[in-house]
């Protein structure tokens, strides 16, 4: 009964649930950053470097089975089974990582920016020592 009463206490601190819900967001936001890359981002870097779909840059290392007829894309090769070099589809996730990882960057940056607000005033002197004061000064003269 130890552990499970442990294991309850453990999940419910907030730090627990924070991290949850961050995974969670966190996962939302990696499929349209995923989305952004591949949907808007590397049909332009593909278009600029000649071909249309630059996940299907790929280096075959072995010949398909002697019975494959379907299409050499990336998607049909693998499935048949076939080992590729799969340069493309790296960049593709290499540059999902990059944006991804900044815009995570500019949100820290943002949120910290956010946190850092002005300098606290001054607190106020407390009666007590300003009546101190007041004596010292007249003791002086």
């Amino acid at each position: 009964m130890g552990l499970i009463t442990e294991f309850k206490e453990f999940a419910s601190k907030g730090s627990v649930v924070d991290l949850a819900v961050g995974v969670i967001i966190g996962a939302a936001f990696a499929k349209i950053v995923d989305s952004l890359v591949k949907d808007l981002i590397m049909p332009v870097v593909g278009r600029i470097f000649g071909g249309l779909d630059f996940s299907n840059y790929f280096i075959v290392l072995a010949p398909p089975p002697a019975n494959y007829a379907g299409p050499m894309t990336y998607e049909a090769l693998t499935k048949a089974g076939v080992p590729l070099f799969a340069w493309g589809n790296f960049l593709t996730v290499a540059v999902n990582f990059v944006i991804l990882a900044l815009i995570i960057f500019m949100m820290v940056r943002q949120i910290n920016r956010l946190r850092r607000s002005a300098p606290p005033a001054p607190v106020a002197t407390p009666e007590d020592v300003l009546l101190l004061r007041e004596i010292r000064d007249a003791l002086k003269r």
